[in-house]
């Protein structure tokens, strides 16, 4: 049985950080069609073996999950996440593809100009992005942009919170997922500043 103190402040520390707008605002801001709670996540194709968010769910837990995330829809060249912009959502990719990227700041290499986009990674279904700000409430990394139609699950901080609270379960296997996808990350981060070094 969960230690409802340790559950209360795991919540609540999910839950600190404010955001400026609501997730539904920021959203309908840029653009994206909301097609309401992400019911059936675990019957979504393909989904429950290409995420690695989901990996270790039941179709039972993925269901509880989905109900607290809304899914939108974008169509091609929309904005998804914008660089720089303060929010406390994440995405899972449901379907489509979605291009990552990053403005370019210094000195700029022969032929390139300040201020373009260099591409960091182009992700499919099952991908998650911006799980960072989600979880810290710090201005977004990176940009992503839909390549072609995409919808995707949005998760925010306050129904992580949520999901603490009322599956404590559900919620301790998606923040230890977060965590392992983040460690992932920073670890490939390190491997490619280790061969840019060793390059010089």
């Amino acid at each position: 049985m969960p230690d409802t103190a340790s559950t209360e402040g795991a919540a609540e520390l999910v839950a600190s950080v404010a955001p400026r707008r609501s997730a539904q605002e920021q959203l309908r801001a840029a653009g994206l069609e909301i097609l309401g709670p992400c019911e059936r996540l675990s019957q979504q194709p393909g989904l429950m073996e290409q995420s690695a968010l989901l990996h270790d769910f039941s179709p039972e837990e993925a269901d509880i999950l989905g109900q607290a995330m809304l899914r939108v829809r974008a169509q091609p060249g929309q904005v998804l996440i914008a660089e720089d912009e303060a929010s406390d959502w994440m995405l899972m990719l449901l379907r489509g593809t979605v291009d990552v990227g990053k403005r370019r700041v210094g000195p700029s290499a022969q032929g390139e100009q300040a201020g373009e986009t260099t591409r960091l990674a182009v992700l499919k279904e099952g991908a998650v992005l911006g799980e960072m700000s989600m979880l810290d409430g710090e201005p977004r990394y990176a940009s992503c942009w839909a390549i072609s139609e995409v919808e995707a699950a949005v998760l925010t901080r306050a129904a992580v919170a949520g999901l603490i609270t009322s599956h404590p379960g559900v919620g301790a296997k998606l923040l230890v997922k977060i965590t392992q996808l983040l460690a992932q990350r920073l670890r490939n981060t390190s491997n490619q500043l280790v061969k840019v070094l060793q390059k010089s």
